[in-house]
């Protein structure tokens, strides 16, 4: 048999569109996605630290960016990925231990990841305003 009948007769990769869609497949790619994000929001953290050690001018600038209603959406996703990422890592952590591994647990626990990590990013919010008031 030549190369190219073998090409032939391999099967198709399964790709995105074939894929059946379940809700721990969601949650690696959420996974992933707030990693990326905490990246950026490490970046924006930094900036706003320089800025903070550059002068009052410089801090004011951020400060007010940050405090823009752009700025506080912004945050708030940051807020939430972190949660969620958080809750992410310990979902592994439960099934590093060897628990959570069949099909009815793996689908609560990602369920809890998803409410528990919006939950406390609006408790962490409502304390964060209640705080600053």
């Amino acid at each position: 048999m030549s190369t190219a009948e073998n090409k032939a007769n391999r099967p198709i990769s399964p790709h995105i569109q074939i894929y059946q869609w379940h809700l721990t497949m969601v949650m690696s790619i959420f996974h992933r996605a707030t990693g990326f994000a905490l990246y950026a929001g490490t970046v924006l953290l930094a900036w706003w630290l320089l800025a903070a050690a550059a002068g009052r001018d410089h801090f004011k600038v951020i400060n007010g960016l940050l405090g823009s209603w752009i700025g506080l959406v912004v945050l708030f996703g940051l807020t939430w990925s972190l949660l969620h990422h958080m809750l992410g890592g310990l979902r592994h952590f439960v099934w590093d231990a060897g628990r959570g591994l069949d099909k009815p647990e793996r689908d609560q626990l990602a369920l809890a990841t998803i409410v528990g990590s919006g939950i406390l990013t609006i408790v962490v919010w409502i304390v964060g305003v209640v705080v600053a008031t």
